[in-house]
């Protein structure tokens, strides 16, 4: 009996801690997770400001169709527009990383097209016609234009970006 007290005495002594393979199987671990967190991290925080963007420019044109209903024609008058949608940053410089929501008006072609800039660097458009053949709203990723032509053909499409 005095065997095994000792035994097991001897053998609580001896295991004090971990070993240093051990802690190093364990950071390794910690560091494959971290290698798999951080660019899924970035691709969230992307698409994120990627939504910002979009939502701006879907406010900017609910502002520039209440202009529309109220005149008959759309503006690119900042006064006119920042009356309407305060919140948006409306034909300015990108002030505290903030991009500015460009507006371009063809009063000919009862047409508007408001573009935005996300913080991840992609280029969103909205183009709207208001009335006549093509009336509608046309969505692109990049640079904006009033051409109807443009607007009907490839990337510009209809049904979202």
């Amino acid at each position: 009996m005095r065997y095994l007290h000792t035994l097991a005495s001897r053998r609580r002594d001896e295991e004090q801690g971990f070993t240093l393979i051990e802690l190093m199987v364990v950071v390794l671990i910690i560091a494959i997770l971290i290698a798999i967190a951080i660019p899924t991290f970035l691709g969230a925080r992307a698409r994120a400001q990627d939504r910002a963007a979009q939502s701006d420019i879907r406010n900017a044109l609910t502002a520039e169709k209440t202009v529309y209903t109220d005149n008959q024609s759309y503006t690119a008058t900042t006064a006119t527009m920042q009356g309407i949608e305060p919140s948006l940053n409306w034909n300015g410089a990108v002030v505290g990383g903030r991009a500015a929501t460009t507006v371009t008006v063809d009063a000919a072609f009862n047409t508007v097209c408001v573009t935005e800039t996300s913080k991840s660097g992609t280029v969103f458009s909205l183009a709207d016609v208001a009335s006549g053949t093509g009336a509608g709203t046309y969505y692109n990723k990049g640079v904006c234009t009033l051409a109807l032509a443009t607007l009907q053909a490839a990337p510009w499409n209809q049904t979202g970006w």
